[in-house]
């Protein structure tokens, strides 16, 4: 079985080719990252234009690199949701008029359960059910993964983001797009205990995250040095904001994992590839006995594989679109999943 997944919620396009499920074919991506950098962040409409423009190459690069065309394929998975709607649309488009010429499935795919899958083609041993903390630029959830296709969400952030909060803090120290390896960077020279920063807790919901009051300590705390002509050391102001939010979920995670007695553990997301979060989980699970699993470096961030992989268990589950497939930058969640009249998958 051979499905081709296509990416480009954000700013990076990608495509993938993958065999029965967990066998990497070929993993392209054009990013835009050093683009964005001048803008101190992701234009949309930019983002856009550049997918139009590497979208094709991208998909034909990684069809020669597995050393297969469009007629080999069994499918073609696309993420549908959620992300920039303009950049979305693109690679849904793509897929469908691909799919159409070819006749050949089309695939939809949720970004959030491709982040998930990204620990299958590391990891082909790990099997559902497990517990899972997926870490993104704009979604920090814990999900009961409890089949491939099957989710379930414990908790979530009502407000920021992990990754958005690790971006706009960086913006405010200076330092340039992508934020979050910046201050990933700066943390390792810095003591993260120099500036005490504050835990939010959401009242009556222990499993959900608040990341809003922390982004602000933080810009305050550097607002307020700069009116007294105070010098912030920067390291340390990365090294105690990254201690404290792999503080926050290390402590979710384990809260989860009592609350549901899973035992295995994953972890998912661009914001997985922190350092911090990586060696704060690793201690957490060593101390329980829990198995731990995280994709490598390169599976992290956006990528067409994790859309190909997932793509390959919702097309073994019958999951499938049609040309009234349509893209969604919010309001659809990874649990409980549907095929509605529009043939998107939403809650």
């Amino acid at each position: 079985m051979l499905i081709l997944g296509i990416e480009s919620s954000c700013d990076e396009t990608a495509a993938a080719v993958v065999e029965d499920c967990t066998n990497l074919r070929a993993d392209i991506i054009a990013s835009q990252a050093m683009e964005h950098r001048e803008y101190g962040g992701v234009v949309p409409e930019l983002a856009s234009r550049r997918h139009c423009e590497n979208i094709l190459p991208t998909v034909q690069a990684a069809l020669d690199k597995a050393g297969v065309t469009v007629n080999d394929l069994d499918g073609i998975a696309v993420t549908y949701t959620p992300g920039l709607i303009g950049a979305l649309l693109v690679g849904v488009n793509f897929a469908k008029g691909l799919a159409l010429a070819a006749n050949k499935p089309i695939i939809p795919v949720h970004h959030m359960t491709g982040h998930i899958a990204a620990n299958y083609l590391a990891h082909p041993e790990l099997k559902p059910p497990y517990l899972c903390l997926v870490v993104s630029g704009g979604h920090t959830m814990l999900v009961e993964v409890v089949g491939y296709t099957e989710f379930r969400i414990l908790g979530t952030t009502r407000d920021d983001a992990a990754g958005e909060c690790f971006d706009k803090c960086a913006r405010v120290l200076g330092y340039p797009y992508p934020g979050g390896v910046q201050i990933d960077k700066a943390a390792q020279t810095g003591d993260p205990k120099k500036y005490p920063l504050p835990h939010p807790r959401v009242a009556g919901s222990e499993l959900d995250c608040s990341f809003s009051g922390l982004k602000t300590a933080v810009i305050n705390m550097v607002h307020h040095a700069e009116q007294k002509q105070e010098e912030i050391d920067r390291a340390s102001m990365a090294a105690s904001l990254q201690h404290t939010v792999a503080e926050i979920l290390t402590a979710k995670t384990e809260l989860a994992a009592a609350q549901t007695g899973y035992t295995t553990i994953a972890m998912a997301g661009g914001v997985s590839a922190n350092s911090g979060l990586r060696g704060a989980m690793e201690a957490m699970c060593q101390k329980h006995g829990y198995q731990l699993y995280m994709p490598p470096l390169s599976l992290c961030g956006d990528n067409g594989a994790m859309i190909a992989c997932q793509g390959s268990y919702n097309f073994l589950a019958g999951m499938r679109g049609d040309l009234t497939l349509n893209a969604y930058a919010t309001g659809t969640a990874i649990g409980e999943m549907r095929v509605d009249a529009s043939a998107a998958l939403k809650v």
